[in-house]
């Protein structure tokens, strides 16, 4: 592979574990990808879902990082319509205040939640309306040169943290390729639209301060095993912990339970979701995601490990690693 490899860690609760085992597991998996030279790890904001722990996540990404040396962390991405731009530009301000040249934002409009959690968090529905604006605010706050008169963000005036725009359809696209800045398509859980998208984020792309170039970070789950049915078999798994992930937040599916949704249309549908997954020994993996990154015109990719204990996602993470040679090194 000739591109970086990143990871997105979901923070994922076990069945039987707790958020506490989860944060242990995402720190062990951070220190295993630094040790194995992925580029960055990333953390999604999603909220009242039973097997996600990462609902917090600047402060999931503080004590990563303050348990790691030098590998990138970020989010992957805040939902930035939850919350004001002042608040987020405060946040990783501090983060990068702390450890500096290691933190990425990432950037999504999707509440990350359903209707009744939107409620809970205060979130007006129009909120998404106003993301492209509330993007250039914090920017704004980030670099120093805020667009609202006498507020600057402390910390985080002049600490500049990358911004990337995240998405799973066309508008993520246009809005990244007209601020000039990197794109994350999030074709691990929504494939529909990735050539498309990144077509038009290629062609409209308008250098910025922060980026002279388009970058396109493709997602893609991977599951890799010294055995390819153990590899499928850890794939079974992880399609009955997504059913729960999207059809059952909230609460935990028994196998039987998850079983009887794949099999319904609405199962089918979760299952086109995850189209793009590698599955299989290293060297299956490997040649998997080079004609990824080639379908998918990638700069880099993110991979989901998707592995259902936090043994297995270790295992995996060095698997491709030692498949994937200069790309992580």
């Amino acid at each position: 592979m000739s591109v970086p490899i990143s990871i997105l860690d979901l923070a994922t609760i076990g069945r039987g574990k707790t958020p506490r085992d989860a944060m242990e597991g995402s720190v062990a998996l951070a220190q295993k990808a630094e040790a194995t030279g992925y580029k960055r790890v990333w953390y999604a904001e999603h909220h009242n879902m039973a097997s996600i722990a990462s609902s917090a996540t600047s402060v999931l990404i503080a004590h990563v990082a303050a348990n790691t040396q030098t590998i990138r962390l970020g989010a992957g991405g805040i939902m930035l319509p939850n919350h004001a731009p002042l608040t987020i530009a405060e946040q990783f301000g501090t983060l990068e205040s702390l450890h500096p040249g290691r933190i990425d934002l990432g950037l999504g409009r999707a509440p990350g939640s359903d209707q009744n959690t939107m409620r809970a968090l205060r979130r007006d529905a129009s909120a998404a309306d106003t993301f492209p604006r509330d993007v250039q605010e914090l920017q704004g706050f980030l670099s120093g040169h805020s667009l609202v008169p006498g507020v600057q963000a402390i910390p985080g005036a002049g600490t500049n943290v990358p911004l990337y725009i995240l998405g799973s359809s066309l508008y993520g696209a246009t809005l990244a390729a007209a601020l000039g800045l990197p794109f994350g398509f999030a074709s691990h859980f929504a494939p529909g639209a990735l050539e498309e998208a990144v077509a038009i984020y290629r062609r409209n792309f308008t250098p910025s301060e922060q980026s002279d170039r388009p970058w396109v970070i493709a997602g893609v789950g991977v599951v890799a095993a010294e055995v390819e049915s153990d590899a499928q078999e850890q794939f079974r798994h992880a399609s009955r912990r997504r059913v729960g992930h999207f059809l059952a937040p909230g609460r935990t599916l028994t196998d039987d339970e998850a079983d009887q949704i794949l099999e319904s249309p609405q199962g089918q549908q979760l299952r086109a979701m995850m189209r793009y997954c590698a599955i299989g020994t290293p060297a299956q993996v490997g040649d998997y995601l080079d004609d990824f990154t080639r379908h998918a015109d990638a700069d880099e990719l993110i991979v989901v490990h998707q592995s259902p204990s936090i043994e297995a996602r270790l295992r995996s993470v060095e698997l491709l690693a030692e498949v994937s040679g200069q790309a992580v090194a």
